[in-house]
């Protein structure tokens, strides 16, 4: 069975619009849509906007999401399925297969024994909507979530003791867990814990951006989580200095400061299954106060060049003029915005990504 015959088997369970699509791409030949994925979070304007007004036809529900994101071209979609029946994730994997998409849950790890379960139902969930890999994120910003040391370790020694509970879970379901560089494990600390685990089903969520606020050279990142890669975030990112440290602000592909040519490459290469996930936030930048005593509460073990090269790298990179200042817009031109800038990260990736 072609993909088009595959599309009308299943007709029953799609409506007339996305029907109408899929006869235009499939039937008409229409030119290809990108092989770039989007994450959840690159729609958190709108996705908050639409909880807070109770809005019908939520993008949190990943039918709806799935249908969004291949009417606007995307390749694939990483989110939060959650926890659903059998039918419902028939009917999302099916889907996903007509529209030629891919598709990767998110979830978090258990915080315990009493949480296996849990954890266990969302990856059973998300192997049956067709996903083979789950991304996970452990923390949050380190330099704001921690003002010791000693807090930071606890932290990480229960991060370690939640991905040893989850791995015979994700072994046990041929799932691959992908951690995200998520502003908190800095590389050395990301791959002793790979080690430790030594499981062919831990790995990485290479995400793009995220580590340039732990003062690590994007590039280098990129290099060393590749063997480890089952995923990707794709972002790009301007700078700027301010009085405590630097600006870090994400903007539509191409518009930044990153090799994204050159990321594909490295990762593609090492990892030529990866999928690619595009995730922009779309707000003002954030602050990386890395001239502050609390920033290095947790950082006693990072030289200075470190620091050094990356107020380097700031200088030589700024780009104020570029910074995005849009979080004192309303909120419907803010969903606007993100839709847009959304569209335009789509475009760029199809004509100088080959995604």
């Amino acid at each position: 069975m072609n993909r088009r015959e595959a599309l009308f088997s299943i007709a029953g369970g799609l409506t007339a619009a996305t029907l109408g699509n899929l006869t235009k791409v499939y039937g008409a030949g229409q030119t290809r849509k990108s092989r770039l994925g989007i994450a959840d979070f690159s729609y958190n304007i709108r996705l908050r906007t639409e909880r807070s007004q109770r809005a019908k036809g939520s993008l949190s529900d990943p039918l709806n999401f799935l249908d969004h994101c291949y009417n606007i071209g995307a390749g694939g979609v990483q989110m939060n399925i959650g926890i659903r029946n059998e039918d419902y994730t028939h009917r999302l994997r099916q889907k996903a297969q007509a529209f030629d998409m891919f598709v990767e849950g998110s979830t978090s790890l258990p915080r315990d024994r009493a949480d296996l379960e849990r954890f266990e139902a969302s990856v059973r969930t998300a192997k049956q909507a067709g996903a083979k890999v789950i991304r996970i994120a452990i923390g949050g910003r380190r330099y704001e979530q921690f003002s010791k040391a000693e807090q930071f370790k606890a932290f990480a020694e229960r991060s370690l003791k939640s991905v040893q509970l989850a791995e015979p879970v994700a072994a046990r379901h041929r799932m691959r867990l992908a951690i995200e560089n998520h502003k908190d494990w800095r590389i050395d600390q990301m791959l002793d814990m790979l080690k430790r685990i030594s499981s062919e089903y831990v790995g990485v969520c290479v995400d793009t951006g995220n580590s340039f606020s732990l003062l690590e050279d994007s590039m280098t990142v990129v290099e060393a989580y590749a063997p480890y890669a089952f995923a990707a975030h794709l972002k790009d990112m301007v700078v700027d200095e301010y009085e405590q440290g630097f600006l870090l602000a994400d903007v539509p592909l191409g518009q930044g400061m990153l090799d994204l040519p050159r990321i594909v490459q490295v990762l593609r290469k090492t990892r030529p299954e990866i999928r690619f996930g595009l995730e922009m936030a779309t707000r003002d930048p954030l602050k990386v106060p890395c001239l502050t005593e609390k920033y290095w509460a947790t950082f006693a073990d990072v030289p200075g060049s470190d620091l050094a090269r990356a107020l380097r790298y700031v200088r030589a990179n700024a780009s104020p003029e570029s910074l995005p200042k849009v979080n004192h817009l309303p909120p419907n031109e803010l969903v606007k915005l993100e839709e847009a800038n959304i569209k335009k990260c789509l475009a760029f990736a199809k004509e100088h990504l080959n995604l």
